[in-house]
């Protein structure tokens, strides 16, 4: 009997391991659910600030990274199954976390900055530095840059998870960890309403 069951439970395992993708594209430093649940509670609960004097050009952006890379060819290189060329990456095989959707064609991609620019403006960002923002907008230490479909990106712009949330529903654990993560790491804050959407997704991880 105890054969039989690790036998199943083998079997199991490398059903899984052919049919899931080889990279599920989870940026570094994803925080586990108690972390994560701590860092959401730290945050500072306010009201949005104004759009006021606000433009991307403030956050400058996939800049060099040396060896004739940028922030946005490392992400491809990393969030990769596989892939060829260097920089620029030419083709490959990407998983887009969001959406559950394969790609082959790196122009079908973007990057995504989970937390928006113009959300981390409207949440203290418009009094940094200018070289605060460029670390911020080029941060690849963080869970803050991801290689998603460039239909969902588009489809998100710049809200926050109380408005949008990725359609694949099983993503909505991993999307909240980064966003809080995010948000406490750069000592970002956000509004009530987006703090209870964000607990209601950190409430679906298992971990």
């Amino acid at each position: 009997m105890l054969k039989n069951s690790l036998l199943f439970v083998v079997v199991l395992l490398l059903s899984f391991a052919l049919f899931m993708p080889s990279a599920l594209a989870f940026p570094p430093g994803t925080p586990s659910k108690s972390t994560a649940q701590s860092q959401l509670n730290a945050l500072t609960v306010k009201s949005e600030s104004s759009m006021t004097g606000y433009s991307r050009d403030k956050f400058p952006h996939w800049i060099g990274q040396g060896n004739g890379c940028d922030t946005r060819q490392l992400v491809l290189q990393r969030d990769a199954d596989s892939y060829s060329g260097s920089c620029t990456v030419t083709s490959g095989s990407w998983y887009s976390y969001y959406d559950g959707v394969t790609f082959t064609d790196p122009s079908d991609l973007d990057i995504d900055h989970v937390v928006p620019l113009a959300e981390a403006w409207r949440s203290g960002a418009s009094s940094w530095t200018t070289q605060k923002r460029v670390d911020f907008a080029n941060d690849l230490s963080g869970p803050q840059l991801i290689a998603v479909s460039a239909s969902s990106n588009r489809s998100k712009g710049d809200q926050d998870p109380s408005t949008w949330q990725p359609p694949r529903s099983a993503a909505a654990c991993g999307y909240s960890k980064w966003w809080i993560s995010t948000k406490y790491k750069w000592g970002l804050s956000l509004q009530s309403s987006e703090k209870t959407a964000l607990q209601s997704m950190l409430n679906s991880c298992v971990y």
